[in-house]
């Protein structure tokens, strides 16, 4: 099977970075089956063995911590006392820290976490709030892409980037340091409710969406994000895959400006499934997604409030050998004067993913009327390896011109772009009866 002969790979790999860290909270958990309300944690043990200590050594050890960690993290010893005093619940009463305690304990309640040690794939690409830098005919993008770290726990991270006139396609180089979000403080993980969080820092690729909830302590999976237009009104959504022991469900997070982000669970019998993805404005006065409920065909949800997403029509099901498993989607529809360009993935034999494409109907998008009878992208020889082998994937495109700009993954592992024009595309594709 040969690969579509409009679609130029560029060679333009992001590949996962063990370097890049952010610190975590730490808490002692292996305690005593036995232990009684008024015996000491092993977090109190800790706590006293740093009281213990003259302040000289206090002194001494604060410092070999710095020596080896402060140019790796923002405002350390500042984390180091916001450890301390999260920690504070935890603790039988104990002597008041000096500053210098304080900041020694946190470091113990602390741990580096290396986000993308194993993965960075499953990206999704819109335009940039900011088009100030753009080149004359380019345009600015925001990348998003799944990072794994160890335990396989997903988290949300960026890349800024740049699209020539031509279609050639750049990523802006990553920052060095990186880190999590700043979350509310009367923030309860165990309350399941929208939650809001923030970043301080300037550059987009410092900036990592890590888990906070119990139903994405496991992980935030595969964010597929649009620009949502709606009037005069342009917001940014995502719709992503919460994890957790517990199991899966669908959340969606909205923001302005990649600076602060509002994470809600969505409802109703339709949120219960992976994979869904919003279309960039609303049909008929209706939000609408599509999505797959049964684990194998496409549906067409509609919504009257964003949040609750039930019921749904079946539009696409498995037609070529490349997908007789399942179908699923590739990110949000793209709109063009044609219709609505959908990225579909297909599974076929020995699990090998594909990327596909449908036509659906402008005006209603539930009727189909062309789809991809060979698949888009599939891996290649040279581009089948890694922690899942035989899978390409994406979570969304964009146009830019006569172009779609399409970033993909590989194997799970690591990332890349392709560039397809529009009208070899739909004249490749095959008119649904």
């Amino acid at each position: 099977m040969s690969q579509a002969n409009f679609l130029n790979r560029q060679a333009l790999y992001l590949r996962p970075d063990p370097t890049r860290v952010v610190v975590r909270p730490f808490k002692p958990t292996t305690e005593p089956k036995d232990l009684k309300p008024s015996e000491k944690t092993r977090a109190n043990h800790i706590v006293d063995r740093v009281l213990a200590l003259d302040e000289e050594t206090v002194t001494r050890q604060l410092a070999d911590v710095l020596e080896n960690f402060e140019g790796r993290h923002r405002n350390l010893l500042r984390t180091f006392e916001l450890r301390a005093a999260e920690m504070e619940a935890a603790l039988f009463n104990h002597p008041s820290f000096t500053k210098a305690q304080s900041q020694l304990a946190g470091a113990y309640f602390l741990n580096e976490y290396s986000f993308e040690a194993s993965a960075l794939f499953n990206p999704s690409i819109v335009p940039h709030p900011d088009q100030g830098l753009a080149p004359p005919g380019g345009l600015r993008f925001i990348l998003s892409l799944r990072a794994v770290g160890e335990g396989h726990v997903s988290s949300l991270t960026f890349r800024a980037g740049t699209i020539t006139k031509d279609g050639s396609v750049s990523i802006d180089p990553t920052a060095r340091l990186a880190a999590t979000s700043k979350l509310p403080k009367d923030f309860d993980a165990a309350i399941d409710q929208p939650v809001e969080v923030s970043f301080d820092t300037g550059d987009i690729s410092e900036r990592v969406l890590f888990p906070v909830t119990a139903a994405q302590s496991n992980g935030i999976e595969d964010a597929r994000f649009v620009l949502f237009e709606d009037g005069d009104q342009s917001t940014y959504y995502a719709t992503y895959t919460a994890y957790s022991s517990a199991g899966i469900r669908s959340e969606l997070i909205e923001t302005k400006d990649f600076l602060s982000f509002r994470m809600t669970p969505l409802k109703g019998s339709a949120a219960v499934n992976k994979g869904m993805a919003l279309f960039p404005r609303k049909i008929d006065g209706r939000y609408a997604m599509i999505g797959r409920q049964d684990n194998e065909n496409l549906y067409l949800i509609y919504s009257d409030d964003l949040i609750t997403w039930n019921g749904g029509k079946p539009i696409l099901k498995p037609l070529w050998p490349w997908e007789f498993v399942q179908i699923g989607n590739c990110g949000s529809p793209i709109e063009l004067k044609e219709g609505w360009l959908l990225f579909t993935h297909g599974v076929g034999p020995v699990r090998r993913y594909s990327i596909g494409a449908a036509l659906l109907d402008k005006h209603d998008p539930g009727k189909v009327l062309a789809r991809s009878r060979d698949p888009l992208v599939h891996p290649d020889v040279s581009q089948r390896e890694g922690y899942v082998p035989n899978v390409v994937y994406t979570c969304g495109a964009i146009r830019h011109g006569s172009r779609i700009i399409l970033p993909y993954a590989v194997s799970d592992t690591y990332s890349n772009f392709a560039t397809i024009k529009i009208r070899s595309l739909l004249e490749a594709m095959e008119p649904v009866a």
